[in-house]
């Protein structure tokens, strides 16, 4: 029964992390049609931001909750007014652009901190099921994964930026000839992007560690997850969260850690072989 309780959770702690790292990429892909090929190095300075405030001395959760966010946020506006905004339309060349921007990260904080895994320690500890420990950590990051799509969600539907944003997406053309800012729109899209993507950086960081090369490890997990959701920003990477995370993590715990990813990058082709637009290009059609 333990071993069930804490197969259980490890499942859930592994949707949750899928939902943290893709997140922020639904928001800019999904909405905005941008292939964000620098996604994995705006998660590692969201840990980079965490591991420089703590070592001055601020606290650990005011780094991981409030400064990575902003950092990073911050971040992606000059990298929209400086770079994408002068590529949307053009998907093949923002992905382009933005892989040159990863490997420009990545060569810049190499320079600065070198090479080495640095990070900060685990907050609250491990608790125990039966005979088993698990870090009461993962329930940080499920309460936080839920948390934030919840935040998604009423934003999108409840507010009046929420309904600005969505319709710009839709009909950019109408939108503008309502009077509505596009360019504030997108740039404001890709920095609450950017800023959920800086915040998923600094709570994946005391697993992890932070070395400069930390985002390759984590982009393949946010594309698949989501192009295998589809468009729908919340229901897509929830829905394909949820069941690549199962898959990938059951298979984990019966086989080991590479068969378990083998087995989500399996899931996923036969998903979208099925479902070419996702799964709620097809399921959960019109959805938020």
């Amino acid at each position: 029964m333990d071993y069930t309780i804490v197969v259980a959770l490890e499942m859930v702690r592994a949707v949750a992390w899928l939902v943290l790292l893709a997140s922020g990429l639904a928001i800019i892909f999904g909405m905005m049609r941008i292939i964000n090929f620098a996604h994995g190095e705006f998660l590692m300075l969201g840990g980079y931001t965490v591991v420089i405030s703590t070592g001055h001395g601020v606290n650990e959760w005011i780094a991981m909750l409030v400064l990575a966010p902003i950092v990073v946020g911050i971040f992606g506006v000059l990298v929209e007014r400086l770079v994408i905004q002068r590529l949307y339309g053009r998907i093949l060349d923002s992905l382009l652009a933005t892989w040159g921007l990863s490997m420009l990260m990545i060569g810049g904080v190499t320079m600065i901190f070198g090479n080495s895994v640095t990070g900060v320690a685990t907050p609250l500890g491990g608790m125990s099921i039966g005979a088993y420990q698990v870090p009461r950590y993962n329930f940080v990051l499920i309460f936080a994964a839920i948390a934030l799509l919840l935040a998604i969600w009423a934003v999108l539907k409840f507010t009046k930026a929420g309904l600005i944003a969505r319709a710009t997406m839709q009909n950019p053309d109408m939108s503008e000839a309502l009077g509505i800012p596009t360019r504030w729109v997108y740039m404001a899209t890709f920095g609450i992007g950017s800023a959920i993507t800086g915040f998923a950086g600094a709570l994946l960081a005391p697993l992890t560690g932070v070395v400069p090369t930390m985002g390759v490890n984590f982009i393949a997990q946010s594309f698949i997850t989501v192009i295998t959701g589809g468009a729908s920003v919340i229901t897509g990477t929830l829905s394909a969260a949820t069941l690549l995370g199962s898959i990938s993590q059951g298979m984990t715990f019966l086989t080991g850690p590479v068969y378990g990813d083998a087995a989500l990058l399996l899931a996923a082709l036969v998903l979208l072989r099925l479902l070419p637009q996702g799964i709620t290009g097809r399921i959960f059609k019109k959805s938020l």
